[in-house]
């Protein structure tokens, strides 16, 4: 099947100007792109069509050719117009579309941005009690640090890193693919602006070795599982002179074998003495201070009722107050009772209703069943 005009697969006029052109075929491509219409043959055939056609008319030199010659100007190319086969056809449509905003998307780079030092993850595990008061922790961490024998420019002493010949010292590289303007990380420098023909013998050249160092944390009193405590400039050395990254201290605080946290409110569970909670009176209950507390116990106190005791929480983080702390008391059913203590107890129940919450549930239990006789 014979080549449409360049023209025509465009839809400009023969005197289209390039700003024309440009426009023409970004509609094209935005319409016709394989990764829009997958499995349309005819869009992706319009698309290579587009793209071709805009590639001849967007030079003057192949353009003036083609004015002058038509198609035939190009029937002696190995890759089809100007090279275009080859240098479209091997990597997928995807190509260009996949990069078309890359300059956009990544804004204007900064070849030292990518020297930065990578952050560093910690994690450090404390007791409730330490979470409670703060504490102050000394940590051993292995990282990059710049290296003595080149002061972290990684040449060799006598020398030092020269700008990049193929990127200029940008560390970026361009190429024009079509349409659209691409942009990658220099392959040379890898993006750093810079090479090094003799590297440091210490580190061969990365301008960083690793070392084991001691780092004092500061733990504030409140903090909770999850909590992140940032040390900056305590990650990665940067390469050659770049900004070191932050170091961050994840805690995760250990469960207590008593003691519940549930955010800034401590929760605990008590047995108590079946006496106390028929008679009243007090009981200690254990605290995250680390001493016990006095709370009193109403007479006629039920299994699973909750007491709240204020302010003897978590602290609250950056804040100077406190949460609570809810206590559930567990009624104990005394066993192994001598034979006075049962008479007691049995001289206990004759002596009349003293459950008034067993009573009204038999009396609703006997009602079902008579309405239902």
């Amino acid at each position: 099947m014979s080549k449409r005009d360049f023209y025509e697969v465009l839809g400009v006029s023969r005197d289209a100007d390039e700003k024309t052109l440009k426009g023409a075929y970004r509609k094209l491509a935005m319409q016709n792109h394989p990764d829009r219409n997958p499995d349309d043959e005819a869009a992706a055939e319009r698309f290579r069509e587009a793209t071709e056609a805009y590639d001849v008319l967007k030079d003057p030199q192949k353009r003036a050719a083609y004015d002058q010659l038509g198609h035939a100007a190009f029937e002696q190319s190995a890759g089809g117009a100007g090279g275009f086969g080859g240098g479209f056809g091997g990597g997928g449509f995807s190509d260009i579309f996949d990069q078309m905003f890359s300059e956009f998307s990544r804004g204007a780079r900064n070849p030292q941005a990518d020297r930065s030092g990578n952050d560093l993850r910690y994690d450090l595990n404390i007791s409730l009690g330490e979470a409670f008061t703060g504490v102050q922790r000394d940590i051993t961490v292995t990282v990059p640090v710049a290296c003595d024998g080149c002061n972290g420019s990684g040449a060799a002493e006598g020398s030092r890193p020269q700008n990049c010949g193929t990127c200029g010292g940008s560390g970026r590289v361009r190429a024009q693919q079509g349409f659209f303007a691409v942009e990658r990380t220099c392959h040379a420098c890898q993006g750093l602006g810079q090479v090094i023909s003799d590297p440091c013998r210490s580190c061969n050249g990365d301008g960083r070795v690793q070392q084991s160092k001691v780092l004092s944390v500061s733990v504030p009193a409140g903090v909770d599982t999850g909590t992140r405590i940032r040390l900056s400039g305590k990650g990665e050395a940067g390469m050659r002179g770049g900004s070191a990254g932050d170091l961050y201290i994840f805690v995760a605080v250990d469960p207590h074998p008593i003691l519940t946290r549930d955010g800034a409110d401590i929760m605990t569970r008590i047995p108590l003495p079946m006496t106390t909670a028929a008679l009243g009176g007090t009981i200690d209950v254990p605290t995250v201070e680390g001493k016990m507390a006095r709370l009193t116990i109403e007479a006629g106190t039920q299994s699973g009722r909750r007491f709240r005791m204020r302010g003897k929480g978590m602290p609250i983080l950056r804040r100077s107050s406190r949460g609570d702390q809810i206590v559930e008391v567990q009624v104990e059913t005394p066993t192994n009772l001598t034979k006075k203590q049962r008479e007691l107890l049995a001289a206990f129940a004759d002596a009349g209703d003293t459950s008034p919450e067993t009573d009204s549930f038999l009396k609703r239990v006997r009602r079902i069943w008579a309405d239902s006789n």
